[in-house]
């Protein structure tokens, strides 16, 4: 037995460790929007880029109460996300550019999210329900704090999640995490002043955030031209 707790030990630690060490590596974000310059072998990279993941692990027992991995669905996503799908599914010209126009004109209204978390009770982490253990927020360092507009439930992730949210699996429940881009009183919910946002988990057995650092618009190379190899033909 105390070498089971000792194994076990050891294992949370390292994983503890190992999600310290990637949130240091994490690259700083643009929201900018404009043509981009990708092909379809960039969706990893960018993937990588626009997502973040933390643990919640309570050391008096030993549990790992949450683990969230999210990937925010920005203009610079989505354009990278759509190039990537069009070379998958060989869709056509007036197929891929459809899928484009559509797919960035979404990021008009909302903030959109691709959430898939862990718990050791499977209940509990089902937030798209009132008995959950969490409640989960849009924040940013200017102190803006927002409610989703729509948590929307995968319940049986197909090959489209598995491939291009690697990280989903049968362990996580996933989802579609929507808030809206400006609140009620007509101020955006991500403040154009703020050096990063995030999304807040928080409930009875603790707070995690995941943070994703905002370029400083100042550094911000120029954007650049699409040209014919990363636009849908």
């Amino acid at each position: 037995m105390p070498e089971r707790m000792f194994s076990r030990t050891i294992a949370v630690l390292a994983a503890a460790l190992a999600g310290a060490c990637l949130a240091c590596a994490e690259p700083k974000v643009s929201l900018g929007q404009g043509p981009r310059e990708y092909v379809a072998t960039d969706y990893q990279t960018v993937l990588k880029k626009w997502t973040r993941e933390k643990q919640l692990i309570l050391f008096s027992d030993l549990e790992d109460k949450l683990t969230v991995t999210a990937t925010y669905e920005s203009w610079d996503f989505r354009w990278a996300y759509v190039v990537r799908y069009a070379a998958d599914y060989r869709l056509t010209i007036e197929q891929r550019r459809e899928l484009l126009d559509r797919t960035l004109h979404e990021t008009e209204d909302t903030h959109e999210f691709y959430v898939a978390l862990y718990g050791t009770n499977w209940r509990w982490t089902d937030i798209s329900r009132p008995t959950s253990a969490w409640i989960v927020r849009l924040i940013d360092d200017q102190g803006t704090e927002t409610a989703p507009a729509k948590i929307e439930p995968i319940i049986k992730p197909g090959p489209i999640e598995r491939v291009y949210f690697p990280y989903t699996n049968v362990w996580r429940h996933a989802f579609r995490i929507r808030f809206p881009r400006v609140s009620g009183d007509g101020r955006p919910t991500i403040s154009p002043n703020a050096r990063w946002f995030g999304l807040r988990f928080a409930g009875a057995e603790g707070n995690e955030e995941l943070h994703w650092d905002i370029e400083d618009p100042s550094n911000r190379a120029p954007t650049s031209v699409a040209s014919d190899r990363s636009l849908p033909r």
